[in-house]
């Protein structure tokens, strides 16, 4: 009997979020993965692998945001992950904070942007990231996030 692949959710908002995710394939060689997030644009990144794309919102909307949230519930019930990786930043806390919940593993890796402090989505997805990630030394901390490496 062949056991199927884990199957791995990668989602980010655009720009350099997808961008970073991006970078990480090379590390998903052994899952199933379905690449989410928010345009249909970015499917041209990733051929022949499975793309969903879902709505973009920023915390200044939250009427969008909350339609995001009902996105990403729905993928995760359709998909099934069993891991979940955001580079973020709201629909990646979303997908973190809804997986937890469904038994997936998470891990949030906060963007490379961020020197100065944590992303906000970051600092508040960290309580619900199995491996919580930064990409400056300097921002790793007793209890997360942890620092091994950068992205770049």
């Amino acid at each position: 009997m062949v056991k199927s692949p884990p199957k791995l959710l990668a989602i980010s908002s655009g720009g350099g979020h997808w961008v970073e995710m991006l970078r990480l394939r090379p590390a998903f060689a052994r899952f199933q993965v379905t690449y989410l997030t928010v345009s249909n644009d970015y499917a041209a990144d990733v051929p022949g692998e499975r793309f969903r794309s879902i709505s973009d919102a920023t915390r200044w909307n939250k009427v969008k945001l909350m339609l995001v949230a009902g996105q990403i519930i729905w993928r995760l019930l359709y998909e099934r992950p069993d891991v979940v990786i955001s580079t973020g930043a709201a629909p990646g806390y979303f997908a973190l904070r809804f997986a937890k919940l469904m038994g997936a593993r998470t891990i949030w890796l906060d963007s490379i942007a961020n020197v100065e402090e944590l992303s906000m989505a970051g600092q508040m997805a960290g309580r619900y990231a199995e491996l919580w990630l930064t990409q400056w030394p300097h921002l790793a901390r007793e209890g997360g996030p942890e620092y091994f490496g950068a992205v770049i």
